[in-house]
């Protein structure tokens, strides 16, 4: 999942951009508030982290822009202002969640979790397909029962997939989904994953939902 993280205090954000690695997000930062809209008018992203109190542009003012030009991924609002009314502007805004200034990060993960599953219409963290399994919040899939052994970019795939079931899904869209802003990009290694994954699914419990569409992408089918 890719992720926007609005920030300027540059000790938090770097703190905060290693723990969504960690957590297996591919991140983009902006210290102000017009590096913020530049790079969500640019890039589609699955969730955003937006703190509030930014320079250039407020991040109410940045999250009203988005919304108006049709950018509909979550937003959780990150904030110091700890005015009732602050918060309900930013969620009146467009924001989807907040946290208030001090926080642990482990909320803030299981938040954006939360976030990015709800968007894609999935209320629990675990999402099942079949004999698939996979846990949003561990980041572990099984196949009838038997752990898979996935690289990074092999589960950032699959959790895509399986979070847009039915839907085709084209390989640009895939690798701007997972890799990050800066990253010299090769489609070409999407087939890769691709194919890992299938030699995978199908070893260990002969399954085969994804399909390949010449010319389109790809379509995950949970009756695959």
């Amino acid at each position: 999942m890719r992720a926007l993280l609005v920030e300027d205090e540059q000790v938090l954000r770097d703190q905060l951009a290693e723990s969504l690695r960690s957590a297996g997000y591919t991140v983009d930062e902006a210290p102000d508030g017009e590096e913020a809209l530049y790079l969500g008018r640019e890039f589609p992203y699955d969730v955003a982290v937006m703190d509030l109190g930014l320079p250039k542009i407020d991040g109410i003012k940045v999250i009203q822009t988005l919304r108006g030009e049709a950018r509909h991924f979550p937003i959780l609002i990150l904030t110091a202002r700890g005015h009732w009314q602050e918060r309900v502007q930013g969620l009146e805004a467009g924001g989807d969640d907040y946290l208030t200034k001090p926080f642990h990060t482990e909320e803030l993960l299981a938040r954006l979790n939360a976030l990015v599953r709800r968007s894609a219409g999935f209320s629990s963290p675990t999402i099942t397909a079949g004999s698939i399994v996979l846990d949003t919040s561990s980041q572990r899939v099984t196949v009838s029962g038997g752990e898979l052994d996935l690289t990074s970019f092999e589960y950032k795939v699959l959790e895509y997939l399986m979070l847009h079931p039915d839907e085709v899904v084209s390989k640009t869209t895939l690798t701007d989904h997972i890799y990050e802003q800066d990253c010299d990009r090769d489609s070409n290694v999407i087939e890769v994953f691709i194919g890992r994954l299938r030699k995978k699914l199908d070893a260990a419990g002969g399954v085969k939902p994804i399909e390949t569409l010449r010319g389109r992408g790809y379509r995950f089918s949970p009756a695959g």
